[in-house]
């Protein structure tokens, strides 16, 4: 589908957003209606759903404002090895807009293409 893709998450939702030159492509998913323990049941098919929605994207970075993040990093390691090279970068993000957590991902994917030559978007 995607070169890049980016994800927003805390424990309540995650957005994904799908990035190449003609734009962005967003998706919402729902977490579990209340707050779950770390590895319930529920959250490990929230992590899952999120791993699906990105599995085809080359390359992935992951943003959020606490734990969410992590508990996703630790899932794909424990659960979905392929994609874990493609997470190419975690960063703390807030609460950004849609529109700001696309342009900060488009301009994260920019620098890291010119870095290593990718030059994808």
């Amino acid at each position: 589908m995607s070169y890049h893709a980016a994800v927003w998450i805390d424990h309540s939702q995650a957005k994904v957003f799908h990035i190449d030159r003609e734009g962005e492509i967003e998706d919402v998913l729902k977490g579990p209606k209340h707050h779950r323990e770390r590895g319930s049941a529920e959250m490990e098919h929230f992590f899952h759903d999120v791993v699906k929605a990105v599995s085809d994207a080359q390359e992935i970075l992951v943003c959020g404002p606490g734990s969410a993040k992590l508990e996703l990093i630790r899932h794909v390691h424990r659960h979905d090895k392929p994609l874990e090279s493609r997470i190419v970068g975690v960063e703390s993000a807030d609460h950004p807009t849609d529109g700001q957590l696309a342009k900060y991902a488009r301009a994260y994917f920019r620098e890291k293409d010119r870095m290593t030559g990718g030059g994808r978007l």
